[in-house]
């Protein structure tokens, strides 16, 4: 059926005459969902007489209650809220690498993967959490420096795993946590341990690639040091199809590695504009010791390999 013209009489005598300069009528719009009352609503009796379960679980009152400043200056708090957020990180990562060195030891990429893909996000996470601190001025920062005391993020114990985990080992490095004593056992631990690189390394060597007995049997305890056999490995597997397990495992820990590197460089920012070329907390050299870890490639024979292929 067609539908009435404008100029049907029948039509204007439905609607009704509209007066000149008269408001027109309003359109008809259904109400917006998102307005309506929900079809339910969350119990609020839960947790009413003891802690909520999400309470329980996320234990937030304990982390919101934490932060302790030990200066007048309101940007302290931001500085060390800050800091305990990148400590959580830490923890994460740290999770995440041994969740995939275990998995590399029984030759289960698929687990391996899936934790260093997961690390990636965490890892851009805590480079976030620099931008609060990212633009102090000397100034700013002195105002509650004097509060940190002899404290540098060097003696951070979880930051030490996540490095002892990348190949960076040193036993000078427990000395500051032997008045903890798990903290201690759990560096020590760490220090004895193979790599997440030395994991991958054993890995090639079982699929058949000529990784030396020198370099599988070194002692883990001692840093890791590049070898261009190894890089002659890596070149060799980059040469090959880019559909195999081994490229997608190298560009995998390519990621972390130079994710680690910009957190590297971008504490080594932060401080440049914080406090210049002073010397650090703790007795550190400041930026001179930053400038150093951050020309050091995590993993280097992914890196080297790659002007040979």
């Amino acid at each position: 059926m067609s539908q009435p013209s404008p100029h049907d009489p029948a039509h204007s005598a439905s609607t009704g005459p509209i007066e000149p300069g008269a408001p027109a009528e309003p359109e008809f719009t259904p109400a917006d969902p998102a307005e309506q009352d929900p079809p339910f609503s969350p119990d609020l009796s839960i947790g009413s007489r003891t802690t909520t379960p999400y309470e329980d679980y996320v234990q937030a009152d304990v982390l919101t209650h934490l932060q302790h400043p030990l200066s007048d200056d309101p940007g302290e708090m931001v500085f060390l809220v800050t800091t305990q957020v990148m400590e959580l990180w830490f923890t994460v990562i740290v999770h995440e690498w041994h969740t995939a060195a275990e998995a590399l030891r029984r030759d289960d990429l698929t687990v391996a993967m899936d934790a260093l893909h997961r690390s990636t996000y965490e890892l851009e996470a805590l480079n976030a959490a620099w931008k609060p601190l990212a633009r102090l001025t000397p100034a700013q920062f002195n105002a509650y420096r004097s509060a940190l005391g002899e404290g540098s993020g060097f003696q951070s114990a979880m930051y030490r795993r996540m490095e002892f985990l990348l190949g960076e080992k040193s036993a000078s490095m427990l000395v500051p946590h032997r008045g903890a004593p798990r903290e201690h056992a759990e560096l020590e631990k760490a220090l004895q341990e193979p790599s997440l690189w030395d994991e991958v390394l054993r890995l090639l060597a079982r699929r058949g690639h000529t990784v030396p007995d020198a370099v599988l049997r070194r002692d883990p305890a001692l840093r890791y040091e590049p070898d261009p056999a190894v890089e002659a490995v890596w070149a060799e597997i980059y040469a090959g199809s880019q559909e195999t397990e081994l490229v997608r495992l190298g560009e995998a820990l390519t990621d972390v590695a130079e994710l680690v590197w910009r957190w590297r460089n971008d504490h080594l920012v932060a401080t440049r504009r914080a406090m210049g070329a002073k010397m650090g907390t703790g007795g550190s050299a400041g930026v001179a010791w930053l400038e150093k870890r951050a020309r050091k490639n995590v993993f280097p024979e992914l890196w080297t390999a790659r002007s040979h292929v």
